[in-house]
This record gives structure tokens, C-alpha cells and sequence, in this order.
């Protein structure tokens, strides 16, 4: 078997493993406790030490299988083990989901892709100098995984279909996801205490947090070159 056609079929055979992991949480009944808040609060505490696991575990399927909604999973966590402990198990089932959903589009799609594309790409120019800078791909999913209303699950996979490095799509991932996987922990923490106006400016925090990059945007080009100078002179 050729190397393409190998990473194809790995590919392939990556994802219909979680395919049937993701049908055996749904026969087991265990889909359906994940997407059940509270549900999933007292069966991670009632596991003990192995609490935490569980949330990676269903962050990751929930992240690699895109249908799977991952936000009951983050209020959860924040929730049974408070907002420190929540963001970090939030953080790692997601960087883990991504990173594998990144990997099954590189090893399926990419070099047939690549194959199809590269010389329509290469004629191409500008589009071609952009679509294939690191740096510009690695802000890109940066910039999105700060967006709640863009699909993470959609961003992990495309990004494997570009030649973006890994360490640079990790990287951008993680820095990307920390401020979302805090919220919605915090979230689940206020909502578990019962505070409910911390839950409120809660809310109000991840919107503010959705607005900014389309506030910088949104910026004359004058302001943000003044704003960048004056940070890079300090």
C-alpha cells in the first residue's frame, strides 16, 4: 500500500474508532448524562480520582465527533471541581479532541488535497502566499478559537487540510481555548454555588470576550497601528 493511501486508510480508521466510541456512549446511556449537566456533575464526583478522566475523555469525543455538543461537558467540570480545576480538564479534552481531529484531516485529506489543488494553488499568487504562510494560519486559528460562535470542531479539521505545522496549530489552539474553557467553567461553578449574579457577569464576560477581535477589526487601521507602536514601545 502506498504512503498516501496508508495515511488515508489511518486516517479513516482514526475516525470511525470514535465513531464507535461515540456509539457506545450513546447506547450505554452515557451520551445522554454528558449532555445532562447535573447529571454529569454527580456521576464524575461519584468516580472519585477518576472524575476528571471522564471529562477529557468526553471533551476529547465530543471535540472529534463535531455533532456532540461540548459545552454541558465545560459547565460540568467547572461545576464538580470549581473553575481552576474545570478550566484545566476543560482545556486538555479539548486540545486533545483538536489535535486529533487535526491529525485525522492531515492523514486523510491533505495529500490527496495537496495533489488535486497544488498546481491551481501555485498560479494562484497572493491567495497561494497566504493559505500557505504559518504565520498567518497559526493567527487564523488563533483569532477563531477565541469566536464561541465558530465552530472548533470544523477550524481543528480544516486546519489539518493546510500545511500548518502541528506545534503551531497546538499552540494557537491551547492559547486560544484557555479564556472559553475558563468561562464556561466559571459558569458551571457559579451555577453550582448558586450565585447567580456571578453567572450573569459571567455571561456578560464571554460576550465581551466574543466582541473584542471583531471590535479590533472594527478599529481604523490608524488606531490599531498606534495602539500596536504604543505596546511595542513600552
Amino acid at each position: 500500500m502506498s504512503q498516501p493511501r496508508w495515511r488515508i486508510a489511518a486516517g479513516i480508521g482514526l475516525f470511525g474508532a470514535f465513531a464507535v466510541a461515540a456509539l457506545m456512549l450513546w447506547q450505554t446511556g452515557l451520551l445522554a448524562q454528558a449532555l445532562d449537566g447535573e447529571t454529569l456533575e454527580r456521576l464524575v464526583i461519584d468516580l472519585g480520582p477518576a472524575g476528571p478522566a471522564l471529562i477529557v475523555g468526553l471533551m476529547t469525543v465530543a471535540i472529534v465527533m463535531s455533532p456532540i455538543p461540548s459545552a454541558p461537558i465545560a459547565l460540568a467540570a467547572g461545576a464538580a471541581y470549581g473553575h481552576g480545576w474545570g478550566t484545566l480538564y476543560v482545556a486538555a479534552g479539548a486540545e486533545t479532541g483538536a489535535l486529533i481531529a487535526f491529525g485525522i484531516a492531515r492523514l486523510a485529506g491533505y495529500e490527496a488535497l495537496r495533489a488535486r489543488l497544488g498546481e491551481r494553488l501555485a498560479s494562484a499568487g497572493m491567495l497561494n502566499r497566504v493559505i500557505t504562510s504559518q504565520n498567518v494560519l497559526m493567527a487564523f486559528v488563533f483569532a477563531t478559537r477565541l469566536l464561541p460562535f465558530v465552530s472548533f470542531d470544523v477550524i481543528s479539521y480544516a486546519a489539518g487540510l493546510t500545511p500548518l505545522a502541528l506545534w503551531r496549530f497546538a499552540v494557537a489552539t491551547l492559547l486560544g481555548i484557555l479564556p472559553a474553557s475558563f468561562v464556561l467553567a466559571h459558569f458551571g461553578d457559579e451555577l453550582a454555588t448558586g450565585d447567580l449574579h456571578g453567572a450573569v457577569l459571567t455571561v456578560l464576560a464571554l460576550g465581551l470576550l466574543t466582541l473584542l477581535p471583531l471590535f479590533w477589526r472594527a478599529l481604523p487601521l490608524r488606531f490599531r497601528t498606534a495602539i500596536k507602536h504604543w505596546f511595542g514601545s513600552r
